[in-house]
């Protein structure tokens, strides 16, 4: 008699579960990176203007990744395939927040002496989850619609404009939606508003350093991607 084989689902064609998983991943450290806030330079206010110090926080490391990889998902899944993966991410971020909350208020063991660390730094994930959902899907579904819209007007030409415009736009609506429901009543004034644009320009500038690695990452799913069929140029 012979054995029959066992059955398995073909592997789907594409790297788009690899791109969505990298995104999820980047905006999940991104999360809890955030808790911490980081302080570069020395006080120097002219004209009562906070120029100096510097603040940001550890998600700046990771977060403008996930923009790049976004305009990935835009530009060769379409609104469809960005919105699939940001709505993904959005599901996971609250996974992860839940998750948190639920061990913070679980009983120590006896031994354990570092509930107060946890409480301290993740159960103060949970807002920087709620102030990074709202930005972050403020930001991506902008960043994806921008994106589409100037693709459909210039087709695969001008992809560093559709880049750096998308980047533009949803990284202000992103960066000024986090900020102040993560940080206000923790930092305020002055140092809220140079928290803002620090982390807005740093953003769109790494976007825009990125841009070589980003054409390369593009190019490489567009060829990887067996269903991507670009239209002519215009």
């Amino acid at each position: 008699m012979t054995t029959p084989r066992p059955s398995f689902a073909d592997r789907p064609q594409g790297v788009f579960d690899v791109v969505v998983a990298l995104f999820c991943a980047l905006l999940l450290i991104s999360n809890v990176s955030a808790v911490k806030l980081i302080q570069f330079g020395p006080d120097w206010t002219p004209l009562g203007i906070p120029v100096l110090p510097i603040i940001t926080d550890g998600g700046a490391f990771l977060f403008p990744l996930t923009y790049v990889l976004g305009d990935v998902l835009a530009e060769v899944y379409g609104l469809k395939g960005a919105r699939r993966a940001i709505l993904l991410g959005f599901a996971v971020s609250i996974l992860a927040s839940v998750t948190f909350l639920a061990v913070g208020a679980a009983p120590a063991a006896a031994d354990w002496p570092n509930q107060g660390a946890f409480d301290a730094i993740l159960g103060f994930v949970p807002r920087i989850v709620i102030a990074s959902l709202l930005g972050y899907v403020a930001g991506q579904f902008l960043n994806a619609w921008v994106l589409v819209k100037l693709k459909a007007r210039s087709s695969e030409g001008s992809l560093w404009a559709r880049l750096l415009g998308s980047t533009v736009v949803g990284e202000a609506a992103d960066t000024t939606i986090f900020c102040v429901v993560a940080f206000a009543g923790v930092i305020t004034g002055g140092t809220l508003l140079n928290y803002i644009v620090v982390g807005y320009v740093y953003k769109v500038l790494v976007e825009a350093l990125f841009l070589p690695v980003t054409y390369r990452i593009i190019a490489l799913v567009k060829r990887h991607e067996p269903s991507y069929a670009p239209a002519p140029l215009r």
